[in-house]
């Protein structure tokens, strides 16, 4: 398939490369062992394979999907050799990612008949989601743009000291208020603010609370409505930050805030610590919600743009 021929940012493809490695190394293992002395694939290699699939985090409803595709590979080709079995599973597994991820980033870019461009960013506590906001932050204010912060998680003190942190760091306002004020009011401030202060993106904190499914709906839609009030069509994004390294958690973690406002684009942090690098795919197929960014080490460099055939590439490389 021509698609992995594409040349790749070197700097970033091998901090991708690393990132993945503790990934790759456990799926690579549990495969060679799979298909060790066979030389076709056959229903013992596929069950095995879909046991390798669940295990690595990409989840049973897509496990199964990548199963169909591959029988169906192999009753059309009639023969399939396990040494191919590497370059299918890249391909098909490149086409589901295809079928959500359309029309992709390849850049750190926001859509320029938005301005201010307002993003909402969602997730529970420790999931990366501060560091995350920071990350972007420095990636936007790198290509030029202006850049202001709003610190709506205002039930934990230190969630607003993180952000005042990184505001600092990268150099960028940040409008905050004492902990336990109105979220939405910071919301509303801080979207006054930008655009007085004729910000290009203006990046929302939020509380990270599952403690229940209808206070967090009530919440998040209580802080679009106040925002809307400013900008009519805000929030552009809702991001949904995942912490990867959760596995099948970072599954439950999609399922209740999807239920509970809209999501339109996800970040997955953590990849370099673990081995459920494969949950992206998941989560990604399960949802039908692109994945935007991933986090793939702690440098403020660190989080990538989201690419289905570099991540693929460096996953079964």
């Amino acid at each position: 398939m021509g698609i992995f021929k594409k040349i790749f940012s070197s700097e970033k493809k091998e901090t991708l490369d690393k990132g993945l490695e503790k990934s790759k190394t456990s799926f690579f293992s549990k495969l060679s062992k799979a298909v060790a002395g066979k030389s076709k694939v056959d229903d013992n290699v596929l069950d095995d394979l879909e046991e390798i699939l669940v295990t690595s985090d990409v989840g049973v409803k897509t496990t199964i999907r990548i199963i169909e595709r591959i029988e169906n590979r192999v009753a059309k080709d009639k023969y399939l050799g396990t040494e191919e079995l590497n370059q299918i599973l890249r391909e098909e597994i490149a086409g589901l990612l295809s079928e959500t991820n359309v029309g992709e980033a390849t850049d750190f870019e926001i859509p320029k008949d938005k301005k201010p461009y307002v993003l909402m960013v969602v997730g529970v506590n420790g999931v990366g989601k501060t560091t995350t906001i920071g990350k972007l932050a420095h990636q936007f204010k790198n290509k030029g743009l202006n850049v202001v912060l709003g610190a709506a998680d205002t039930f934990r003190a230190a969630a607003i000291d993180q952000l005042q942190v990184w505001a600092d760091r990268v150099d960028v306002p940040i409008v905050k208020q004492d902990m336990g004020s109105d979220p939405a009011s910071v919301a509303f401030d801080t979207l006054q603010s930008g655009v007085n202060q004729n910000a290009d993106v203006i990046i929302i904190d939020t509380a990270g609370r599952l403690h229940n499914k209808v206070n967090l709906m009530n919440e998040l839609t209580k802080v679009k409505r106040v925002m809307q009030k400013v900008i009519p069509d805000a929030p552009h994004d809702v991001l949904l930050v995942l912490d990867g390294s959760t596995g099948q958690n970072a599954f439950e973690q999609a399922k209740q805030f999807t239920a509970a406002t809209e999501v339109t684009s996800l970040a997955v942090t953590k990849l370099d610590g673990t081995a459920k690098g494969g949950v992206v795919i998941g989560i990604s197929d399960q949802f039908k919600i692109p994945v935007k960014y991933i986090g793939v080490g702690e440098g403020i460099e660190d989080l990538q743009v989201f690419n289905k055939y570099e991540f693929v590439d460096s996953f079964f490389k």
